[in-house]
């Protein structure tokens, strides 16, 4: 069990909570539940909580200039005013909704959305990668994983930070924010894949960097989240009172909470009884700070 000091900050679990994001704005918590088919928002000060039903699983979150969120969903990519609950279309989805599905997403220091998918049947490494420009959808890369996850960029942007989570793997690339472009990709850390081991310590889910650069991420089955430096070494591990995190993001005045979302789906009543705050949001007070989170740029 957990050693350090956790907050629940939302009671009611969630089946897949995924794709925390801080609104600095509205100093309010935003995350989805990917099973349980919302949009979900806390604001931190007053602990009120908010949550929009959507028509297909949502799994990544942008906020995007206007103040408006923009939403991945298995049937596309739409425009949500949290004023109002007024949805606008933006983008179909490109794929087949009956094997894939958009999965985890993270704003680029240029304003891109990018957003890569699951292959559900998991059978190949058949997912995609596509990129959100001013409201304009493209395929950055197809294949070469299967379930989409972890990406984020360091802090001057050069580098992009990626995740398979089927294979264990976090990867990053060399980044162009002027482009767009990615090259040069290189793993810096693959984690054991034998589930049956004693000292197995799960698979890379979201993520996210803090201000001194540090890649955060959840590892999902394994009850922790890693602090891992760019050359792959890890520095720091926070063990979970839940045993599937799912998503990270740095929130708060000043950005030293930690907020750490998770999942309850599918998880054996043993677990759940060992691990009773399963599904819930957390939180834990850091000694490092996060950043702010790039805004969509319309």
């Amino acid at each position: 069990m957990a050693t350090e000091k956790f907050e629940v900050v939302h009671d009611a679990p969630m089946l897949v909570g995924e794709s925390a994001i801080w609104h600095e704005v509205e100093s309010a918590l935003y995350w989805v539940d990917i099973e349980g088919l919302t949009v979900n928002r806390l604001h931190a000060a007053s602990g009120k909580f908010s949550s929009w039903k959507m028509g297909s699983n949502p799994s990544a979150l942008a906020i995007d200039d206007n103040n408006c969120l923009v939403v991945a969903t298995r049937n596309g990519l739409i425009r949500l005013n949290s004023t109002d609950g007024s949805e606008t279309p933006i983008a179909d989805a490109p794929y087949d909704p009956s094997k894939v599905r958009f999965n985890d997403g993270r704003v680029d220091p240029a304003g891109r959305f990018w957003i890569g998918t699951m292959y559900e049947p998991r059978d190949q490494p058949a997912a995609e990668m596509y990129v959100l420009d001013r409201d304009q959808l493209r395929c950055a890369w197809r294949g070469g994983m299967t379930n989409s996850n972890g990406l984020a960029w360091s802090l001057d942007g050069r580098t992009m930070f990626h995740a398979d989570t089927t294979t264990h793997r976090i990867d990053c690339y060399d980044f162009d924010v002027a482009t767009g472009e990615q090259s040069n990709r290189r793993t810096i850390v693959t984690f054991a894949s034998d589930k049956t081991a004693p000292d197995y310590g799960g698979r890379p889910d979201g993520a996210t960097i803090d201000a001194e650069g540090m890649y955060w991420v959840a590892m999902f089955e394994g009850g922790r989240v890693l602090r891992i430096a760019p050359n792959g070494e890890i520095v720091r591990e926070l063990k979970l009172p839940v045993r599937c995190p799912t998503s990270v993001c740095f929130g708060g005045p000043d950005l030293r909470t930690l907020y750490i979302t998770s999942a309850s789906h599918g998880r054996s009543s043993e677990e759940i009884a060992q691990y009773p705050l399963t599904g819930k949001v957390l939180a834990i007070k850091l000694d490092v700070a996060g950043r702010v989170e790039p805004e969509y740029a319309i």
